[in-house]
């Protein structure tokens, strides 16, 4: 018994030291705490407050209470747009995981000119949404684009006047832009995978497909976790592109509630009902994150199983 007491006084001299050197470290992290408040949190107060407000954007500001929420939340509009969100949202994750996965892991391997391939698969990402907008919308232009330049009547067709049309070449569009990004992410993260593994499967006769399935695809969960979060929330914000595309047509095919947004705030010059749906945008976000946070499981799980 008397052996055990300096035992713990010394692990608690340990656990006090690392305490200390915590708590002195700690002041590192206001920096950034304090441009994450100045440009995160004082915003979205301003928009929350601005939300239960009537403002034309040049005008004085009026208190209008829960008048804009009632109008929006009760506006036939609103359901549509966040239905088309949640589509685009899916159907983008759908065609971007399964890609980006197969890609990533490709890439990863270490051959010359497999590093030569990724360094092309990431040029889509380098440029600006705006301008990919502008080139597809000129390469399927029914009259002048590709399909009639080449004299292919399948591509010859009104790609962008037709709803059903139209949302698949925005899931295109966007899983052809962001594709790269997410294959760096899976790229990454496979050759964090030990290659011990891989060899362990291959003397137990296991080929390349059944080592895809039974090692890299559960060793990459929280990748795959991280990666879905990132085009989750990210395609809450999917505007320019859209706008430049399809301006939100035809009719209200692609209309997502970021450019609903812009709509009610910059076209209509309603700041109140836009600041609404900005609202609705982050809560959605939020829930979404939290969701797949809690579906991942804990980072420190991740860090074991990739130690």
């Amino acid at each position: 018994m008397t052996a055990a007491a300096p035992s713990a006084v010394k692990v608690a001299g340990r656990t006090t030291s690392r305490a200390g050197r915590s708590g002195s470290v700690a002041w590192m992290a206001l920096p950034a705490l304090a441009i994450f408040v100045l440009f995160g949190v004082v915003p979205l107060a301003g928009v929350l407050l601005l939300s239960f407000t009537q403002w034309d954007g040049l005008g004085a500001i009026h208190t209008a209470g829960f008048s804009n929420w009632r109008s929006v939340l009760s506006d036939p509009a609103l359901p549509h747009s966040l239905f088309v969100t949640f589509e685009i949202m899916i159907l983008s994750w759908a065609v971007q995981t399964p890609l980006s996965l197969l890609l990533g892991v490709f890439l990863a391997g270490r051959q010359r000119y497999r590093a030569l391939l990724a360094v092309l698969y990431f040029v889509p990402l380098l440029l600006s949404s705006a301008a990919i907008a502008i080139t597809y919308k000129a390469l399927l232009d029914p009259n002048f684009g590709l399909g009639a330049g080449l004299h292919l009547d399948f591509l010859a067709q009104d790609w962008l006047g037709k709803g059903n049309l139209a949302l698949g070449v925005v899931i295109f569009v966007v899983s052809w832009q962001f594709i790269p990004f997410h294959s760096l992410i899976y790229q990454g993260g496979a050759r964090q995978i030990p290659h011990t593994m891989y060899e362990a499967a291959a003397i137990d006769g296991a080929g390349r497909v059944r080592q895809f399935f039974s090692i890299t695809v559960p060793q990459l969960k929280y990748t795959i976790i991280t990666s879905s979060t990132l085009m989750v929330v990210g395609s809450l914000t999917f505007f320019d592109l859209i706008f430049v595309l399809t301006a939100g047509g035809p009719g209200d095919a692609t209309r997502v509630l970021a450019l609903d947004m812009y709509k009610r705030g910059f076209q209509a010059n309603l700041m109140g009902p836009a600041s609404v749906i900005a609202v609705l945008l982050v809560l959605i976000g939020l829930a979404l994150a939290l969701l797949l946070r809690r579906l991942g499981g804990s980072t420190t799980a991740s860090q074991q199983e990739g130690a």
